[in-house]
């Protein structure tokens, strides 16, 4: 199992590119770049857990003869989806404090 390819939470340099100041990012272009992030996040969270099950079907099957693989990848899904929960509760806060916001 490939740690580069198991966990990709956070954008590469790729994926951010440097802008010059005079060209101003629109709040749609961030909201739709945060919102491709999320969504790419999700996506690798949803093909680990099906990993992490496949590997403990073989395991309870007497088929998977490197245990360590099934808990590695079981550690893995675990910090990404307490890291995927925690950035859920950031995004909340924010939002919350926003709508406390007086105009």
């Amino acid at each position: 199992m490939n740690v580069s390819s198991t966990m990709r939470l956070i954008p590469t340099n790729n994926e951010l590119t440097v802008r010059p100041k005079e060209e101003k990012l629109q709040a749609t272009d961030m909201m739709n770049a945060f919102g491709d992030v999320l969504e790419r996040s999700i996506q690798s969270i949803s093909q680990q857990e099906q990993t992490v099950h496949q590997l403990t079907e073989q395991f309870a099957a007497g088929k998977l003869n490197d245990v360590h693989s099934l808990v590695i990848a079981s550690e893995q899904l675990n910090l990404g989806l307490q890291l995927t929960v925690q950035v859920r509760n950031k995004a909340i806060e924010a939002y919350q404090e926003m709508m406390r916001m007086q105009l």
